[in-house]
């Protein structure tokens, strides 16, 4: 069980590339630092077959073999690490107060890096070929279907600029839409549906995605008419959206219309709370790299660790 009376400099909620930065930052400069991972640790990259584009990895990494020396270099300077989930956070009060199955955890300062998660459309085929043709990430993966057909299912901008993106690489791109219009904004809609190499199949939803060891096609069904076909594929990139992973601090921490944690400021990385910082996907979902993540991992520590000496001066 946790020590009520062990109170952490800075404590960090995820795992990911910014909660595995703040921790290292957080850590090499001597803060007692403690980081609640997740039962599933390390965030997206999980997912994530091949990295191409983290600097420092020339030949490229998987996600998890990148994600192994990001936590192994934080621990190096005494990061503590616990696989578990958060399971109730109080900022009321300081020390903060955060909650897991091992107990209460204290800390003077929190790092929220709890990341976004990618909306899937919840098949069993999906789910098997993860990381072997499906993505959810065409900036991630794109690359990997060079001169190759890929799918793209959605109707919104995210969508729209996956689909765009593919075109740099793919052969063709078709676009599987619910609807037999697009919600995305018009320019957006516009830019896809004039591109030679993108095809648009409207009012229909894909059922199964086929291939034993990797993509192979998808089985879409018409919702008006309900036939089915087949399309050959040798990607399959869902693009339905992301939600974050916020329902912890709902109350406690001003959140956008998206329900990301809105900082208190551009470049900041504070919250409404005093003492409560924010890193990678759940507030900065712009970009959802790996780098960017990483990036605002480090802000987040630096700030903390003032934010811990301007206390330390009243």
């Amino acid at each position: 069980m946790s020590d009520e009376h062990d109170v952490h400099d800075v404590l960090i909620i995820g795992s990911g590339p910014a909660g595995c930065t703040a921790a290292l930052y957080a850590s090499r400069a001597f803060l007692k630092t403690k980081v609640i991972a997740g039962f599933e640790a390390g965030g997206q990259l999980m997912l994530t077959s091949d990295v191409e584009n983290f600097p420092g990895y020339p030949e490229g990494v998987t996600g998890p073999e990148m994600m192994a020396d990001l936590r192994k270099q934080a621990e190096r300077f005494g990061a503590d690490f616990v696989d578990e989930d958060v399971s109730e956070a109080d900022f009321t009060e300081r020390p903060f107060r955060v909650m897991s199955p091992s107990g209460t955890h204290r800390a003077k300062t929190v790092i929220v890096a709890t990341g976004s998660s990618a909306k899937w459309l919840g098949l069993e085929s999906e789910k098997r070929l993860m990381g072997r043709g499906v993505s959810a990430c065409a900036t991630c993966d794109g690359f990997f279907f060079k001169d190759k057909a890929v799918v793209v299912v959605g109707g919104g901008d995210t969508a729209m600029e996956e689909a765009t993106f593919l075109t740099k690489y793919a052969t063709k791109v078709v676009i599987v839409h619910r609807r037999d219009s697009f919600r995305a904004s018009k320019i957006m809609a516009k830019r896809a549906m004039e591109h030679p190499k993108i095809d648009i199949v409207w009012d229909s939803a894909v059922e199964e995605v086929l291939g034993e060891e990797k993509v192979e096609g998808v089985r879409v069904k018409n919702l008006k008419t309900g036939e089915e076909q087949e399309i050959p594929s040798d990607g399959f990139f869902v693009a339905i959206g992301h939600k974050p992973n916020t329902d912890l601090f709902r109350v406690q921490l001003h959140l956008d219309e998206a329900g990301y944690v809105d900082p208190e400021g551009v470049h900041q990385t504070r919250t409404n709370a005093p003492g409560v910082f924010v890193a990678g996907d759940v507030f900065a979902h712009r970009y959802r790299q790996a780098i960017t993540a990483a990036g605002s991992g480090c802000k987040a520590a630096i700030d903390a660790e003032r934010w811990l000496e301007e206390q330390e001066a009243h």
